[in-house]
């Protein structure tokens, strides 16, 4: 049965599948707390479309909802949620209205042919495929649709399946239309031949830029900005914003570190004495009770021998933590056992109590598991296989306590009902379950306060500009941090869950001093110290790379003007430096032995028709090469037939791929919600 929790956890992966790219995200649960108000700001651009905040949080609220919603909510979710609707926002003001002017469209009676599985859909096939089986279930399909009449949740995720399924048909016959345009001429497939046929060897010489002082040139400034101008798409960049910061580390002193050993010292004490270890850990807010029971090897060194002759194990301080433990109940129980299951979704409890009944009759439970189960167990009978008694989960523990080989037992677990039949056990042991406390070595409040403290002076002492914020900061004795933040970032690199602080360098100016942040427990200030918005690198900024491109174009223009000779000989002289061999280069080399990573000269050297011949200079990297193919070895590994194949692959395959890149670049997608999530 296809229930809309089932199709939500199914329905997972359908993003993934329709726009294939990576699912990265933002938090909107506070959308009037941000700020907004009644504004509706614009949060980016598509294909000349304003994208207001109102749109996108709605897209999100939809892809959130149709994808798991709360159930499946952290923040990993919420960022594939949320980037899930800016691609859906791509989608609609970019990809559907580019395939409308095409006549790239879906017909009706094609969306039922792809419902019928006449035509493939993946994302039919993944909200509808019986798991059992791995067959595409169109019978699900109706049981799905009666079940969503007067639904409306169930009617709305069947809108997004269907519009999801349409976008995936169009995105393959867009694909399929490129794919069709590809084409290798004969000059295309002749040189992949011989590129993938030819080994070179010969002799090469060469004379390194650096052979030539840099005190030699000049470099003008003209001369830089001609180079600039010429190569500029080298220095196109990301809209970008950098600022300086300061962290102000929350970190336990002398006297927190001793109060908190003398409050574990009292607590240990209690937790020793206590008759009611259950009631104790529930109001001892660092008290936990382990999920599972374990055996003595399963415990730390440390833990093991004291644990299981029943004493108390701590207090003991390791990685910043105060560990106690004790042990609150034990059992010898099986340390492994083998079973098989067959899971039911939690609604199906009738279902559930007739097949447990047919099986504890005798009925096959292999055969009943692959007939009925709906996880991926059910085609190997539902075997689950060997595990130890520690990993059972938490449901399993009572039922299978005193289990024998051959015992069926119903357990409900989660969203499903689980029917269970023991294969076999091995070895019985003392198994324990733990109570522990836990106190983290942790600033007191007071200490927290004075750090805070600290971070207020400093933010007013810093106010005003980036001048005044490194005084400050050398002042405290502090040395600042920097980072770049460009345009779709959600985090300053090197500082986790930072996303206030790249908000907030989006709405500020050059010079501003941010308040204070609180991020991954510790304290920021910051100062922004510049805002990028330009396509391209600024001069000022590459003028070190432009200049010393400048510079090795004059070198090469002077060591070329110095060659002389007829022979590879002659010209080693001239550049006063020895002749090395060279051997197994080939078209796909990437380097040349003796000489290095050189791409240049070895697609120069791969190009060589004919051997003995001195060749022009090529410019390298690193210095100007001369060289001569002294053999040409021919394998003869690839034909005509087959590397024209090969070549109309590749060219299919890279058509497809750049395809979608290409329309959204085509687009200019500027992405602003850095600026306000």
């Amino acid at each position: 049965m296809f229930s809309l929790n089932t199709l939500r956890t199914k329905f997972g992966i359908v993003l993934s599948i329709v726009i294939a790219l990576a699912l990265l995200a933002f938090i909107f649960s506070l959308r009037y707390e941000m700020g907004f108000g009644g504004n509706d700001p614009k949060v980016g651009e598509i294909n000349g479309d304003k994208i207001l905040y109102s749109e996108y949080y709605n897209e999100y609220e939809v892809t959130k909802n149709n994808n798991g919603g709360a159930e499946a909510y952290d923040e990993a979710a919420d960022e594939r949620f949320s980037s899930g609707a800016w691609q859906s926002l791509i989608a609609k003001h970019a990809l559907i209205p580019g395939f409308k002017k095409m006549g790239v469209v879906v017909s009706e009676a094609e969306r039922v042919a792809m419902l019928s599985g006449e035509h493939a859909s993946g994302v039919f096939y993944n909200a509808f495929a019986n798991p059992a089986t791995g067959e595409y279930d169109v019978n699900g399909i109706a049981e799905f649709l009666s079940q969503s009449e007067g639904n409306v949740q169930m009617q709305q995720v069947w809108n997004y399946i269907n519009s999801q399924a349409l976008l995936e048909r169009q995105i393959a016959k867009y694909a399929g239309l490129v794919k069709g345009g590809a084409y290798v001429n004969a000059l295309e497939v002749a040189d992949g031949v011989r590129n993938a046929n030819n080994t070179f060897a010969g002799k090469v010489v060469s004379r390194r830029y650096s052979s030539l002082p840099d005190s030699l040139f000049t470099v003008s400034k003209s001369e830089m900005k001609k180079y600039y101008a010429e190569h500029k798409n080298m220095f196109e960049q990301q809209p970008s914003r950098s600022i300086s910061y300061v962290v102000f580390d929350v970190e336990a002193t002398a006297e927190d570190m001793s109060a908190i050993e003398n409050e574990v010292r009292g607590a240990a004490t209690e937790f020793a004495a206590t008759d009611d270890i259950k009631a104790f850990v529930r109001q001892n807010r660092h008290g936990s009770i382990d999920d599972r029971y374990v055996t003595k090897d399963e415990l730390s060194k440390a833990e093991s021998a004291t644990l299981m002759s029943g004493k108390v194990f701590g207090p003991e301080l390791a990685n910043d933590v105060w560990s106690v433990a004790r042990v609150m109940d034990s059992k010898v129980v099986a340390d492994s056992l083998t079973l098989s299951h067959i899971v039911l979704p939690y609604n199906e409890e009738k279902l559930a109590d007739s097949l447990y009944t047919a099986v504890k009759g005798g009925a096959n439970f292999a055969e009943t598991a692959k007939n009925h189960s709906v996880v991926e167990t059910a085609s190997v009978g539902g075997v689950i296989g060997t595990m130890p008694f520690s990993a059972l989960p938490v449901e399993f523990v009572a039922p299978m306590e005193n289990a024998k080989k051959g015992d069926i037992v119903k357990i409900v677990t989660g969203n499903a009902i689980q029917i269970v039949k023991v294969d076999g056990l091995k070895g019985r042991s003392k198994h324990v379950k733990v109570a522990r406390l836990e106190y983290p070595v942790v600033a007191s409040s007071a200490t927290t306060r004075n750090i805070h403290n600290s971070a207020s002076s400093f933010a007013v002492k810093a106010n005003g500009s980036v001048d005044t914020f490194q005084s400050a900061a050398a002042e405290a004795s502090m040395t600042p941090r920097i980072a770049e933040i460009t345009n779709g970032e959600r985090s300053v690199r090197g500082l986790d869950r930072s996303q206030e602080v790249v908000r907030w360098a989006y709405n500020a100016k050059v010079g501003d001093v941010s308040e204070i942040f609180k991020v991954d427990g510790d304290y920021v200030v910051a100062v922004l110290t510049e805002i990028d918005d330009e396509k391209y690198k600024p001069m000022a900024e590459v003028e070190h790379q432009v200049r010393n491109a400048v510079l090795r174009d004059k070198k090469y223009a002077q060591i070329v003007a110095e060659m002389s000779g007829a022979t590879i000989d002659e010209v080693a002289a001239s550049f006063g430096e020895e002749v090395t061999d060279f051997e197994g280069v080939t078209y796909g080399s990437y380097y040349v032995n003796g000489v290095g990573v050189e791409p240049r000269l070895v697609g120069a050297i791969a190009a060589t028709a004919e051997k003995d011949l001195l060749s022009a200079p090529v410019k390298g990297n690193m210095g100007v090469f001369v060289y001569v193919v002294t053999g040409i070895e021919n394998g003869e590994s690839q034909s005509a037939d087959a590397e024209k194949v090969r070549l109309q692959a590749m060219a299919e395959g890279m058509s497809q791929q750049v395809a979608l890149f290409a329309v959204q670049q085509l687009a200019d997608v500027k992405d602003l919600r850095s600026k306000y999530f």
